[in-house]
């Protein structure tokens, strides 16, 4: 679900719980400071470029040392994080190519901004896979995973592998590409602390704390941070709050770890604004930060455990076997308010609670048959999932609707990789995985709101099992240059608002929870070049999916989730990268994404919210050594279609070229960075909705509603390390 129909995500239902959300979130920073312990760990990097080709990275954080071979592969270090103009994740990985974003209301910190690998628009989140330290972090929502949840700066870096083949060593969902967000940990570490303080537009405040060290084989790392902003839009003001710790203890033969975290939310919902010739005081033309609805609200908290450990079964064997909770309660309430009608009565309200379980444990070999080395990752992946979400008309009040809902899922993996000569190697996969859903829905009539044509949804259970499999070849010519190329087959299974909302809205008519679960095929080429201070990436690819899953706007309001006809996406990407000497880099990208209907009453149109063209070009030089550093980003996204415009009839969402400038410096102990975003104050849109026309209610060419981002905003930070 999407703004117009009413996806939003919360929790607290009263001004004691956001104190005592407040007092947890503080009282864990404080606990995990004062644990005081880590060991030595190597990160060794291939002899490629990092920016172009995975590292071999420790199995404690990822499943990628298997490797991928044969997939368009991405590296985002910490210090191209640290040094960005952009001021959140979202922003960050929109500079890499075949990454577009879409944000609502300007998204402070990247919170409600979708992220989209390989043109999936609306649906884009259910089909980017996110994962932290090689642990998948999407949820059974449609909320997915929120990046504003992590402090930025507990990332070591962010792994980007393109296309569905992440999906046999990680599961479903991944069908666009898979995110690995690796995480700092104090192992081999001396103590050392940092502390920043930030602000910037729309009164924005943010405040870091960061310490990690090590101590024999125990070592620890915390991060804090919070953000209070007023916002771009009326009513979109945000906080935040958010806190993780790292544990382990490391001896000769294998490590235990602990990961902690949590992170506590509020966010106002301003709605859209509207575009029409002729329209009044509230319209877009007129009033670009006015909110359509001036209370409603959001509100999030989440906690989250992850432990495990690993051991060396004999040379070349490990086993790794870990396992984790996440539990987060949403909230949402909505009035009948308007900009025009300023009435504080309650329309409808979410209160949800959703906990997930998980048991992954895996083996990994590396070793060799006779000359021919070989490297391989299997394991099980045990998920289990309870939804429990209550729609009252006001939070608090007895619900209209109360779905239940629980998914549980069991998958077997594995993943080989064969140098068969020198030069050249071979990976194949496979995964099996069974999923069984069991959903309920209960239907009060005598609950304040309740219409008297609803009903309750029909129970639903299913059992089914889905397969994927991978097989990629690279093949080095020489030092410099290598050719890569891959075929996959991957699935994605319905979320639960996606099966609660199978149904037609307002029409009377039960949800069933029933759709097909979502199919890929894909095949991929590419090369790498690498000569010395010079290195690119470029790659084809071409996808064909059936049964995509799609919330689809018809006539009169009535609406549902529904597979699509079957639809493709194809395009290619180039990834530039140029050390010009040791204080000039030069970085760029350009992509070509093409998203479109294959059959169908739509065929050979756009999917909406794809654009066609993406680039960008960065600059970071150093003007005096590191007491004077300049970065520079100019990142162009083309036009594109508006949500729910199946029929290519409405106008499109603009192009726009924004650029970002950083000015920063280190003098001993002390940082500091002064930014300016969207220098020329360019207007413009990430998102738009039009009713398809010439369906839908009161459908009118030229008229749509539209989410403006912000023009010119600046941030300024400092700070201090011991």
């Amino acid at each position: 679900m999407r703004p117009e129909r009413n996806r939003v995500w919360g929790l607290k239902t009263s001004e004691e719980k956001q104190k005592r959300g407040r007092a947890a979130a503080a009282a864990f920073i404080v606990l995990c400071t004062a644990v005081s312990v880590g060991t030595p760990a190597s990160m060794p990097a291939w002899a490629q470029s990092g920016t172009t080709v995975l590292p071999a990275l420790s199995v404690t954080a990822s499943r990628l040392g298997a490797g991928i071979v044969g997939a368009s592969t991405t590296v985002i270090t910490a210090e191209d994080i640290a040094r960005s103009p952009a001021q959140n994740l979202p922003e960050i990985l929109a500079r890499e190519p075949g990454i577009q974003v879409q944000t609502l209301f300007g998204g402070v910190n990247g919170a409600r901004t979708t992220v989209d690998m390989r043109g999936f628009g609306a649906a884009a989140a259910s089909n980017t896979l996110f994962l932290i330290n090689g642990r998948r972090v999407n949820d059974l929502d449609m909320v997915g995973f929120d990046l504003a949840a992590i402090p930025r700066e507990s990332i070591e870096r962010i792994e980007i592998t393109r296309g569905n083949s992440g999906v046999v060593l990680y599961g479903d969902g991944a069908v666009g590409g898979v995110i690995n967000i690796v995480t700092k940990s104090g192992a081999g570490q001396a103590a050392k602390g940092r502390i920043e303080g930030a602000f910037g537009s729309f009164d924005y405040k943010e405040g870091n704390l960061s310490w990690l060290g090590s101590n024999g084989g125990w070592s620890a790392a915390v991060f804090g941070n919070a953000i209070d902003s007023d916002g771009y839009r009326v009513n979109s003001a945000y906080r935040q709050y958010n806190g993780s710790t790292d544990i382990r203890y490391t001896a000769d033969q294998g490590s235990l770890y602990l990961n902690l975290s949590a992170d506590d939310q509020r966010i106002g919902l301003p709605g859209h604004r509207r575009y029409s010739p002729g329209e009044g005081q509230f319209s877009l033309i007129t009033n670009r930060r006015g909110a359509f609805t001036p209370y409603d609200f959001a509100e999030k908290e989440g906690q989250n455990i992850t432990g495990g450990f690993t051991r060396m079964l004999a040379p070349g064997a490990e086993l790794i076997v870990d396992g984790g909770v996440r539990h987060k309660q949403e909230n949402a309430q909505y009035f009948s308010a308007t900009e025009a009608a300023a009435t504080t009565n309650p329309r409808a309200a979410v209160e949800t609670t959703l906990t997930t379980a998980s048991f992954t444990p895996r083996l990994k070999l590396d070793s060799a048959f006779g000359a021919i080395p070989w490297k391989a990752i299997g394991g099980y992946d045990y998920y289990r999932a309870d939804y429990d979400s209550e729609r009252p008309q006001q939070l608090g009040a007895a619900p209209i609707h109360h779905f239940r809902l629980d998914q549980t899922s069991s998958a077997f993996y594995w993943q080989q990789t064969v140098t068969i000569v020198p030069g050249t190697d071979i990976s194949a996969g496979g995964r099996i995985q069974q999923t069984r859903v069991n959903a309920r829905d209960t239907f009060d009539i005598n609950a304040p709101g309740a219409a008297v044509w609803d009903v309750a949804g029909n129970p639903f259970e299913k059992t089914e099992t889905n397969r994927a499999w991978h097989l990629g070849i690279e093949h080095r010519f020489n030092a410099h240059f290598a050719a890569f190329a891959r075929m996959a087959q991957s699935f994605r299974v319905p979320n639960v608002d996606e099966r609660v909302g199978a149904v037609e809205a307002l029409s009377g008519t039960p949800t069933t929870f029933d759709l097909r679960t979502q199919k890929s095929h894909d095949w991929e080429a590419g090369v790498r070049l690498n000569a010395g201070t010079f290195d690119a990436q470029w790659s084809i690819y071409n996808m064909n999916l059936t049964d995509e899953i799609h919330f689809r706007y018809a006539p009169n309001f009535v609406t549902t989730n529904t597979n699509l006809d079957p639809t493709r996406r194809y395009g290619h990407e180039t990834i530039v990268n140029w050390r010009l000497n040791d204080q000039v880099r030069l970085k760029g990208g350009l992509a070509y994404t093409r998203a479109v209907f294959r059959e169908g009453v739509f065929a050979g149109n756009d999917v909406p919210l794809v654009s066609r063209w993406t680039g960008n070009a960065g600059l970071s030089w150093d003007i005096w050594q590191k007491w004077l550093t300049l970065d520079a980003v100019v990142r162009y996204t083309g036009a594109r279609r508006m949500d729910n415009d199946q029929t290519n009839l409405q106008p499109l969402i603009p192009a726009f070229t924004t650029v970002d400038l950083k000015l920063g410096g280190e003098i001993d102990r002390f940082f500091w960075s002064a930014a300016v975003l969207n220098v020329f104050d360019v207007e413009y849109l990430d998102y738009a909705i039009a009713s398809p026309y010439p369906y839908g209610f009161q459908s009118r060419l030229g008229t749509y509603n539209a989410y403006p981002q912000p023009g010119r905003t600046f941030l300024v930070k400092a700070g201090i390390t011991w």
